[in-house]
């Protein structure tokens, strides 16, 4: 039987933007792995009435109710007596859990339990009781007219503690299907074109599924199948995945990656490589990118943020007549930036950066958005040129640096540099 899930937050602060609803992200990012669908995420204010509605539109659509919020001490905290009040069910109060509390209170607090905490031991009449090692608020859920409703806290921590414990278990025992996708990730062509390359087949699809998604600086597409089991899913989705490297061709750098820096690290461990790194424009985001990977330390050698064209010259020994007569913005320089870096560092590959981040053009004239990478290599120097349009700041500085990424990626593995 296939189920369809709505997740309802509770909380005035997630309509007024103070957070984010990570919770309902997290949610569903668990139960695509069970099979079960998510139509629909409602956020309610800290009103009954509000939440009364709510719940009387999810329970005719939805056959899971899945809550986050208003389990607390305080006034405001309704989400337990509303829900039972809508599906008639009576609360019950629990005096061990209540005991429990009192302690959490007395042993971590080291103060008496404040009398409204009661509240929190009284539960819906015949659910099943989800503890909250992290904290004071149980969850529960029960089964009223063919509807589960799971009641979860809000604070994330405690949320996500009880969803893996308790809720995950609870509903995989509702689901004979489960979800897998897979995520092929493209770095060189633009979302349209993707599209262009694939609709057809995308439009033709119902399971597996095939979904393009723009990212700032790539394209991701999700392969997504459902079936009964792990197996057979991956069986399902594998020639997918085939076709879309087929088509698709060395845009395609990798599947299940978290991004191209990920990419090169995995590339350059296999092959016992090191890197360094010497960045203007980008500011150091290349060398942030490979070093926040865990074993970095395993191939990065260090690397240069050489902004100042006397620190290109000094650190990196970019010729002086090379800034005279073609600038710091150009390929001759982000070649010697290669070279450089390199050499002071020992690295097998150095991969440099060089452009023109704005609001204005360099003082030589050279447009926002052109961004020169180079790459030292026993087997040359390399340099690619893109123009990344006049864009903000950063999105320029990011789209640089995948590129640099990109240009280590295409040597790795044998690809032309220049797209």
């Amino acid at each position: 039987m296939s189920h369809t899930a709505e997740i309802i937050a509770v909380g005035t602060e997630l309509l007024l933007g103070n957070i984010a609803n990570t919770n309902a992200q997290e949610i569903s990012e668990s139960l695509s792995t069970l099979g079960i669908n998510v139509f629909w995420h409602t956020v309610v204010g800290d009103n009954p009435i509000r939440l009364k509605e709510a719940l009387d539109i999810a329970r005719r659509r939805a056959d899971i109710l899945i809550t986050t919020g208003g389990l607390g001490p305080t006034y405001d905290d309704l989400t337990k007596q509303t829900i039972c009040e809508v599906f008639g069910k009576p609360l019950v109060l629990h005096r061990d859990i209540l005991e429990e509390i009192r302690e959490f209170y007395e042993g971590t607090v080291h103060a008496p339990m404040p009398e409204n905490n009661t509240q929190q031991a009284e539960l819906p009449a015949g659910c099943v009781i989800f503890e909250n090692p992290v904290g004071t608020a149980p969850g529960c859920a029960f089964e009223q007219d063919g509807v589960h409703v799971l009641m979860l806290p809000g604070p994330p921590h405690e949320m996500r503690t009880m969803l893996r414990r308790h809720a995950l278990p609870y509903l995989r025992a509702l689901s004979s299907e489960i979800i897998v996708s897979h995520d092929v990730m493209t770095f060189g062509m633009g979302e349209s074109f993707v599209d262009q390359l694939l609709h057809q087949k995308m439009a033709a699809m119902s399971n597996p599924t095939l979904a393009t998604y723009a990212k700032p600086f790539e394209v991701r597409l999700r392969a997504t199948a459902k079936a009964r089991s792990q197996e057979a899913a991956e069986a399902m989705l594998a020639p997918v995945v085939e076709e879309v490297r087929a088509v698709l061709g060395p845009v395609v750098y990798g599947v299940d990656v978290s991004g191209l820096a990920e990419c090169c690290f995995a590339h350059l461990l296999r092959r016992g490589l090191t890197l360094a790194t010497a960045e203007s424009c980008t500011g150091g985001l290349v060398a942030e990118q490979i070093t926040a990977l865990p074993g970095a330390s395993k191939i990065y050698r260090g690397g240069v943020v050489s902004y100042w064209t006397s620190v290109k010259q000094g650190m990196l020994g970019v010729p002086q007549e090379i800034l005279d007569a073609d600038g710091p913005v150009s390929e001759p320089c982000a070649r010697a930036m290669a070279e450089g870096a390199r050499r002071i560092t020992g690295a097998d590959l150095a991969v440099s950066v060089t452009g023109v981040a704005g609001p204005e053009p360099d003082e030589r004239g050279v447009p926002v958005g052109i961004v020169y990478i180079g790459l030292a290599t026993p087997d040359g120097v390399f340099c690619r040129c893109v123009d990344t349009g006049k864009r903000q700041r950063s999105l320029l500085q990011g789209l640089a640096a995948n590129h640099a990424f990109d240009v280590v990626r295409r040597y790795l593995t044998g690809l032309p540099i220049k797209l």
